[in-house]
């Protein structure tokens, strides 16, 4: 699938500091079945860019401003040549061992109602894919989903509690119940085409670690592996390290951040 792009943060800069500094991470990479046809990140300001990469692997863009104006906006267009690969991820970087993907987070703590959920589960699924599977469902069929909310910032029991959850909440509580059961859980940010649509909106899942496979992606907002129309763009323990934007904190105007 060809997925077009074009994802706009509009951001206030605090007032009185003499260059602005922040990490993007708004650049897919090319693996097996991901390709990036063009990718172009802008801002309409004077900027200088530098590219690298973080320590979870991700591709990043360091943005550097001197004496920026009172709102800055920064857009990434492209388009994104995808194949269905069932989620199992082949070919991306990987700079760290899956065990570390079992370490909690303050947004995603271990859970005794989440560990619970997740057992129940994978109560009578034959090893570890079927046990995620069944566990990305039932998320699915628990939650109603506020796909277009922005994140609420609480952590993963909080968010369980609820009725009403967002694409990142689920992600994370994802990442809780897959840990609980011994299996290393990621999570993912990135664009997904909806209902057909080529052009991908921000959107947020998870990966879970099966030995013999490898990586392997869930989303619980559909309660199926990401398809073709999912574009990855970072991982990380948590949203937190996957965000679209990090550095210094900026006054937000407006903008449609990867969630």
């Amino acid at each position: 699938m060809r997925i077009a792009i074009e994802h706009q943060i509009v951001h206030r800069p605090r007032a009185g500091r003499p260059t602005t500094v922040q990490m993007l991470r708004l650049t897919p990479e090319n693996f097996d079945d991901q390709t990036v046809a063009h990718w172009q990140i802008d801002v309409d300001c004077d900027a200088r860019f530098r590219r690298g990469h973080d320590g979870f692997g991700n591709a990043v863009t360091m943005l550097y401003i001197e004496g920026a104006p009172e709102v800055v906006t920064i857009t990434a267009t492209g388009e994104v040549l995808t194949s269905d690969a069932h989620g199992l991820i082949h070919g991306a970087t990987e700079t760290l061992p899956p065990a570390l993907f079992l370490r909690a987070t303050p947004v995603t703590p271990g859970d005794d109602a989440i560990s619970a959920f997740a057992a129940q589960a994978a109560d009578g699924t034959e090893g570890p894919l079927a046990a995620l599977h069944a566990m990305n469902l039932a998320l699915h069929r628990r939650f109603a989903i506020d796909r277009d909310a922005a994140p609420t910032g609480i952590d993963a029991g909080r968010a369980f509690a609820l009725e009403r959850v967002t694409p990142c909440d689920l992600a994370h509580i994802f990442c809780v119940g897959a840990r609980s059961l011994g299996i290393p859980a990621r999570y993912v940010s990135g664009f997904a085409a909806r209902n057909g649509d080529a052009r991908g909106q921000a959107h947020c899942w998870a990966e879970a670690h099966v030995e013999g496979l490898g990586w392997i992606g869930f989303d619980p907002c559909t309660g199926l592996s990401p398809q073709d129309t999912h574009v990855r763009i970072a991982v990380a323990l948590d949203a937190t390290g996957a965000a679209s934007l990090a550095g210094e904190p900026w006054g937000q105007a407006a903008g449609n951040g990867v969630s």
